[in-house]
């Protein structure tokens, strides 16, 4: 059984007014209130915090940058290592948004050692979260599969539902990707329903768009469309600007898959400026390579010669590389090859006459 969501990065007397479904406008300022009311070092600790993170889920980069370090001080001010923890698991979320997964790893490690040290289980707990999430996204699911399962049985026993929806959508993506897509798809489903019960919006976003990306996988193009508008309203409810930019991003992949390839450039180049406005760069690399696979196969009608498109390739598949994204590297392989492929198709056609 499982409770109503809330945000245990809202600590203090920050919890008793701000909630996991408060819009990060209301966070600002409440957050923004109490720091410069903080009558102790653990005071401007929390309150830090929670600018960090609105900040962070806004996209806006240096301002989360300079509040999760402030935020570290005071707790070290503090000498509470737990409040140093949930500040160095909110510089490791920073740091793997922006793209620097190894800073990524090096932060939520020192936060899953402080909040060992000091006892604090949900503190150890989303700074593990954290770290299986770098590793999936670098996809190495060998390594972080039972940290995600393990850390779902944890949410399970105490009901912890967004934590719930965190763990069972990070199993469901990667069943996803290593093509298990009625297990992908029965996970992300669960997981929808678990944050609608437990009104976690920002968790229900999500899943919605990973049941967009089976579906739509399993060719029901229309259906993912829906979904993903749906997720899209509680983006723009919640000015969540990351979710959404993916929402897009995704809505991009779907026309893609339905051929649509005129519509999937727009989309994608709308995801491509959203993520370049955050200086997210996983999502910008991500949204140019859709963007040049869709103009590749909408040029391709027209004839288009894809020397530039390799070109490009060549350089995507050199940031995926520095990022650190296994996944998005074998796509753009694959890609290459079908374009390698086409082109020898096209040189035997004109050899023959």
């Amino acid at each position: 059984m499982y409770g109503k969501a809330f945000a245990p990065e809202y600590q203090g007397e920050l919890g008793s007014v701000l909630g996991v479904n408060s819009s990060y406008d209301e966070v600002l300022a409440t957050a923004r209130h109490a720091r410069r009311n903080a009558v102790s070092a653990l005071d401007r600790a929390r309150a830090s915090l929670a600018l960090a993170e609105a900040n962070r889920r806004l996209g806006r980069v240096a301002d989360a940058g300079d509040s999760w370090r402030d935020s570290y001080r005071s707790a070290r001010q503090a000498r509470d290592r737990g409040a140093m923890a949930w500040a160095l698991w909110s510089g490791g979320t920073l740091a793997r948004q922006c793209g620097t997964l190894p800073l990524a790893r090096r932060l939520l490690s020192s936060a899953v050692e402080l909040a060992a040290e000091s006892g604090d289980r949900l503190a150890h707990g989303y700074s593990l979260a954290g770290l299986a999430e770098t590793g999936r996204i670098q996809g190495d699911y060998e390594a972080v599969a039972e940290t995600h399962e393990q850390l779902l049985a944890q949410a399970r026993a105490h009901g912890e539902s967004r934590h719930m929806v965190w763990a069972m959508s990070g199993i469901a993506q990667m069943h996803r990707n290593t093509g298990a897509y009625d297990k992908a798809l029965e996970l992300f489903e669960e997981s929808a329903r678990i944050a609608e019960a437990a009104d976690d919006a920002r968790g229900r976003a999500w899943s919605l768009r990973g049941i967009a990306d089976v579906v739509s996988v399993q060719g029901d193009s229309e259906r993912a469309l829906a979904l993903l508008s749906d997720a899209e309203t509680i983006c723009r409810d919640m000015d969540l600007a990351g979710a959404l930019a993916y929402n897009h991003k995704m809505r991009g992949n779907v026309l893609f898959r339905a051929a649509r390839y005129e519509d999937a450039g727009v989309a994608y180049a709308l995801s491509l400026r959203e993520f370049r406005d955050m200086n997210e760069p996983r999502g910008t690399a991500l949204s140019r390579l859709g963007l040049i696979k869709s103009r590749s196969r909408h040029g391709h009608v027209d004839g288009h010669a894809p020397d530039a498109t390799l070109a490009e390739l060549a350089e995507l598949e050199a940031e995926f590389k520095r990022i650190g994204l296994r996944h998005a590297r074998q796509a753009v392989v694959a890609f290459r090859a079908e374009l390698t492929e086409d082109r020898r198709r096209e040189d035997r056609r004109v050899a023959q006459g």
